[in-house]
């Protein structure tokens, strides 16, 4: 669940990889190990990326030597161990018609597979990232080919997996969104100049921006200084958004294929207080993402919500670390029981999701010490039973505490008094106005398309 930003504009007063840089920043959130902008100048490409957020990887003297009329940016979460240099987005590369960047948001789940077989046509791969297979393709398929659209229709024919990509080649900034939609994808614009790609509508606020579209699923999109052009390589019969941009991954303030994240949360609050109501004192969110789950439970339920955990605003999301000892000592320095809030109450403490379990044991053993009488827990999301293959990184069962155990024998290793999901028609329901269904693989195990036996 990376970020990608792309700008192009016409105006050459516009700051191409500073605004590249606030819009990385406000998706800071989907990805934390590494950070990259690559911007096209004339017939070159200049680019900087390296490991760490956004704001320590790049200085204004980084930005000062990438000037361009276009360029995109990446922000990393990373599905596998390796955060090496040459891994980290944009990949920037020279084919037969000059300098292309690339930056993917997803999982191509028979990239081996084809990695082999580039590499017995002679193929040469230097890191172990899949967004280098896409970049192998395109060359492959640019050679015959008249236009770089054309290359891309060949590639998507072969990849299979969950997408959302942004590109810069000699004359274009590209968008392409997967077949099923499961990454989110959207353009918008600055004045009549300017042109934007985000993975979420938060990234173009951020930059003064104005939201046109979502890229619809199967849809590639190609910017210059003529405007945007479409061409739909699939039809779409059913997408498949993951429910995780709602549930967890998105920022509140995005509006993704026509539903308010924000929204979504808090209906997802009060479906859940209706669904498994409890006798308490005082409704707790865990920040950020049960934050506006608690406040749909309070209004629901009529239970007093209070801010009863303080988040350190300087210590990244948990789930996304890269291994579970970070994660744990990030939970111990991210989160504080506001303890006037907690002593002697019976408190409802709202989350998310259930994952891993690390976070949320913690949490209710701090809760515990802070004085709460009684800790219920309530979940905004059925729970999480099967591996992601398609951009989260829950690649085995074993890791899923849901998938081995029963809701009782959760609830006693949390050690919590009680412990409540909300029910799978509840999450559906909660996103309003959505344009698109959803991909709840992770709740059902029935996957949006065959997966590999190798993945």
């Amino acid at each position: 669940m990376s970020g990608i930003f792309g700008v192009y504009s016409k105006d050459k007063s516009v700051n191409i990889a500073e605004t590249i840089y606030y819009g990385l920043y406000a998706l800071q959130h989907r990805g934390q190990q590494s950070a990259g902008i690559a911007v096209r100048d004339k017939d070159l490409i200049e680019w900087y990326k390296a490991k760490g957020l956004v704001p320590e990887v790049f200085k204004a003297s980084d930005l000062d030597k990438l000037p361009g009329d276009a360029g995109i940016g990446h922000v990393r979460y990373s599905t596998s161990a390796d955060v090496s240099k040459g891994t980290i987005e944009p990949l920037v590369l020279k084919y037969i018609s000059g300098y292309m960047a690339i930056a993917k948001n997803g999982n191509i789940i028979n990239a081996n597979q084809l990695r082999e077989e580039l590499e017995a046509n002679g193929c040469m791969f230097h890191t172990t990232n899949d967004t280098e297979v896409l970049a192998a393709l395109l060359t492959k398929f640019r050679i015959g080919s008249e236009h770089i659209e054309d290359s891309v229709e060949q590639m998507v024919k072969y990849i299979h997996g969950s997408y959302a990509i942004t590109m810069i080649t000699p004359r274009y900034l590209i968008g392409l969104r997967d077949s099923l939609g499961i990454m989110p994808l959207c353009i918008g614009k600055i004045n009549d100049s300017t042109y934007i790609i985000s993975s979420e509508s938060a990234g173009i606020d951020a930059v003064g921006g104005k939201f046109v579209r979502d890229v619809e699923p199967g849809e590639l999109v190609l910017i210059d200084a003529n405007g945007i052009q479409s061409r739909r390589l699939f039809e779409c019969k059913k997408s498949s958004l993951c429910i995780f941009e709602h549930v967890y991954f998105a920022r509140p303030d995005s509006i993704i294929d026509g539903a308010s994240t924000h929204d979504a949360r808090v209906n997802a609050g009060r479906i859940l207080a209706k669904e498994h109501p409890v006798d308490a004192d005082v409704v707790i969110g865990v920040p950020d993402g049960g934050t506006d789950m608690a406040y749909g439970y309070a209004k629901e339920s009529g239970i007093m919500a209070a801010a009863g955990l303080l988040r350190n605003k300087y210590v990244g999301r948990t789930f996304i670390a890269p291994n579970q000892s970070d994660r744990e000592i990030a939970v111990k320095i991210k989160f504080n029981p506001v303890k006037t809030e907690v002593k002697d109450k019976r408190v409802v403490l709202i989350d998310d999701s259930i994952v891993r379990g690390t976070t949320t044991k913690i949490l209710v053993k701090m809760l515990r010490e802070a004085g709460a009488k009684e800790v219920h827990l309530r979940i905004c999301s059925p729970p999480y039973k099967f591996p992601c293959y398609f951009g989260v990184d829950t690649s085995t069962r074993g890791q899923l505490l849901a998938s081995n155990n029963d809701k009782e024998a959760i609830c006693k290793w949390i050690g919590a008094d009680s412990l409540e999901y909300i029910s799978y028609e509840g999450i559906m329901n909660a996103p309003i106005n959505s344009k698109t269904g959803f991909c709840t693989s992770c709740f059902t195990g029935k996957y949006p398309m065959e997966v590999p036996k190798e993945v």
